[in-house]
C-alpha cells in the first residue's frame, strides 16, 4: 500500500541500534515527524542526503521536527553510518522490510537486489496524518530540501 497525503499513520517500532528501538507511537499525534527512506547506508547519494539534513539540522530543530531515517540495512550498519557521518537523528533498520513494504517504498529490483527501500520523504503532522509525500524511482535524485522544510513547517 502506498501512503498518500491525508492517510492516518499507524505506529511502528524499529531498531536503531542493536537492542534499542524507536516506537513511532511515542511521537505520533504530538509532534511533526519526517521519515526519510533510503536505499543503502554508505552509498554516495544516501551519504549526501543525510549529510545535507545534518548540515541543515538547525532548521529542522527549530521546527521541533522528529526526523527518522529508515533503511533495510541491519541496525549494525545504520548505527555505524550514523556515527561515521555524525547524523543527529536516529536511523532505523527495517531489515525485515515491514514498514517499507507497508508504506509502498520498496523496489522490486534495484540493480539485482530485491526489497531495497526507495528514496522517499514523508511528513506526518501533529494530527497523525501524512501531510507530504515524495517518492522517487531514481535513487540518484535527492529530495527538494526547501520543499521538505516547507512541508514540515506547514504540517498541522
Amino acid at each position: 500500500m502506498k501512503m498518500s497525503v491525508g492517510d492516518r499513520v499507524e505506529p511502528f517500532t524499529l531498531p536503531y541500534e542493536a537492542g534499542q528501538t524507536i516506537d513511532l507511537a511515542d511521537h505520533l499525534g504530538r509532534e511533526r515527524i519526517v521519515l526519510l527512506f533510503f536505499p543503502f547506508a554508505f552509498t554516495s547519494v544516501c551519504t549526501a542526503e543525510f549529510c545535507r539534513i545534518r548540515d541543515d539540522w538547525s532548521a529542522f530543530d527549530a521546527l521541533h521536527a522528529v526526523v527518522l531515517g529508515i533503511s533495510v540495512d541491519s541496525p549494525f550498519v545504520t548505527s555505524r553510518f550514523r556515527a561515521a557521518e555524525n547524523i543527529p537523528f536516529p536511523i532505523l533498520s527495517d531489515f525485515n522490510r515491514t514498514v517499507t513494504g507497508e508504506w509502498g517504498v520498496l523496489y522490486d529490483d534495484f540493480h539485482g537486489f530485491h526489497g531495497v527501500a526507495k528514496r522517499a520523504a514523508f511528513v506526518i503532522g501533529t494530527d497523525g496524518k501524512v501531510a507530504y509525500t515524495w517518492v522517487t524511482e531514481d535513487a540518484g535524485v535527492e529530495p527538494d530540501y526547501a520543499e521538505l522544510l516547507n512541508a514540515v513547517e506547514n504540517a498541522c
